[in-house]
């Protein structure tokens, strides 16, 4: 299944949409006798448990009900705010382990745990709306091509054999990020969360549907151009280990969104390195998911 948090027109309020080709169905025009409150929001369904999944399933399977052409739509982030801050996964291909350390003159070590941090919920943006910059906080806005995570189910030490089996599904996230923030406050948060920097969606895809999240192949293109390429099988922790050891004490949440780290060809890792632009446009696409599609803006 093909998940979206969508609205049409004027009405701005969320809706959860089910994607069939090029066209969304409004899932609550389908959904007579569903058992208290419909769920508005991929999140919102994500929540609901199980049980609420495959009734969802049995109305995207149904006939009927309102449909809309996607590009008559506005599409949210399936997840427009998350409950908690987004954990992602730095230097989580070797590669890019080597240009991040390179562009600041360091020795090359590539990790043995995973790196995490984190952004801020607010930082969520749609897939298709402006990353607005103000340049008196930042000068140096690069990109980054993830694979997102959407847990379906929680817990705590979970095994790494039976870690897949807690993930509901798979998107895709711009990583954004303020390079001179993330030096200047020697830390990563900052520089990752600014309002806008955290592209997702278009849509959220069942992992039933996805199949192996490690044989997935990963584009990211500014103004046409292609700065990143690589598949998933690079990363050096794979998702049931990122899953794996982020529980391990530690206890993950229903709805938790976890971007799962970027391949090599980020700006700063470039000679010269290379910063967005005003007007320059962001695509990152991940096989069998779709494409983000961002328009830089500067704003005061």
């Amino acid at each position: 299944m093909r998940y979206a948090t969508f609205s049409v027109g004027r009405d701005t309020a969320p809706r959860l949409g089910i994607v069939r080709d090029d066209r969304v169905l409004d899932a609550a025009t389908l959904a007579t006798g569903w058992p208290g409150p419909f769920p508005r929001t991929v999140l919102e369904l994500v929540q609901l448990g199980p049980d609420a999944w495959d009734r969802a399933r049995a109305l995207g399977d149904a006939s009927g009900g309102a449909t809309y052409p996607s590009a008559d739509v506005r599409w949210h982030a399936p997840v427009p705010k998350p409950v908690r801050n987004i954990v992602c996964l730095g230097l989580n291909y070797v590669k890019h382990a080597k240009e991040s350390a390179e562009a600041r003159g360091r020795e090359v070590k590539i990790p043995t745990d995973p790196l995490f941090f984190t952004k801020a919920p607010t930082s969520v943006n749609g897939p298709f709306d402006d990353i607005r910059v103000d340049r008196a906080v930042t000068d140096q806005v690069d990109w980054e091509a993830e694979l997102g995570v959407i847990l379906g189910t929680g817990g705590v030490n979970i095994r790494r054999a039976d870690a897949l089996a807690h993930v509901f599904g798979y998107t895709v996230i711009n990583d954004t990020t303020a390079r001179d923030l993330q030096a200047r406050h020697i830390q990563w948060f900052k520089g990752k969360s600014l309002d806008t920097f955290c592209p997702m969606g278009p849509v959220v895809v069942t992992a039933d549907e996805f199949g192996d999240p490690q044989d997935k192949q990963l584009l990211l293109a500014v103004n046409g151009v292609v700065k990143q390429q690589a598949t998933t099988a690079d990363m050096i922790f794979p998702v049931d280990v990122i899953i794996e050891t982020l529980s391990r004490g530690l206890t993950l949440e229903v709805g938790d969104v976890i971007a799962t780290g970027t391949p090599e060809g980020v700006g700063i890792g470039r000679t010269p390195p290379e910063f967005l632009k005003d007007g320059d446009l962001v695509e990152v696409t991940i096989e069998d998911i779709g494409t983000l599609r961002n328009r830089v803006r500067d704003v005061k």
